[in-house]
């Protein structure tokens, strides 16, 4: 892989929703995704209310979920080459974590607000994910799973939310290897 590659990026806006998967430009971009992978295994590690993925999982067992595990712990139950599509949304930052840990009375210990939290969980979506798979993540940033782990970007769309709100940023990979020198597996 090279680190030069066509992007697609687009910008839309749309107001905000605390329920990411809501938002129109947004649920329009996993639909497209969803209808791509067609019957495949759609994983989601943070679903909440959301009923789109085939296997979903959150914290919270408050919603209807098939599993209420930390997201780490749910992703290294599925096997290996599994999934043809991930929808990771996680918490965007470690104060949000530690905030959904304490307020279902879970213990907050440092793996639950420290990065490596967010790259355990990356590793194990580039373990899960099929050749030619694809992962939607959600977040602050573009940085998505990463080419370390054998992901190429294939689109962004920055959904602006207008005034005092950040960007939603959907970064949408595709799995084109499976590195040596990272240990997936």
């Amino acid at each position: 892989m090279n680190n030069k590659q066509d992007i697609l990026i687009r910008r839309e806006w749309s107001m905000p929703n605390s329920r990411t998967f809501e938002i129109k430009p947004i649920r329009d971009l996993i639909m497209k995704y969803v209808d791509f992978v067609n019957d495949g295994v759609i994983v989601d590690p943070f679903a909440n209310n959301n009923k789109i993925a085939t296997i979903t999982n959150d914290l919270d067992p408050q919603y209807d979920t098939d599993f209420h595990m930390d997201a780490t712990d749910f992703l290294k139950t599925l096997q290996d080459r599994s999934a043809d599509l991930v929808l990771y949304d996680p918490p965007y930052s470690q104060r949000q974590v530690a905030e959904c840990y304490k307020s279902l009375g879970k213990t907050v210990n440092m793996q639950t607000t420290q990065i490596s939290y967010w790259t355990n969980q990356k590793k194990e979506i580039a373990r899960i994910l099929k050749q030619n798979g694809y992962c939607i993540t959600f977040g602050w940033n573009s940085n998505g799973v990463g080419m370390k782990y054998g992901m190429e970007i294939v689109e962004i769309l920055l959904v602006a939310h207008g005034s005092h709100h950040n960007d939603t940023i959907c970064t949408v990979e595709r799995k084109v290897g499976f590195p040596e020198n990272v240990q997936l597996f």
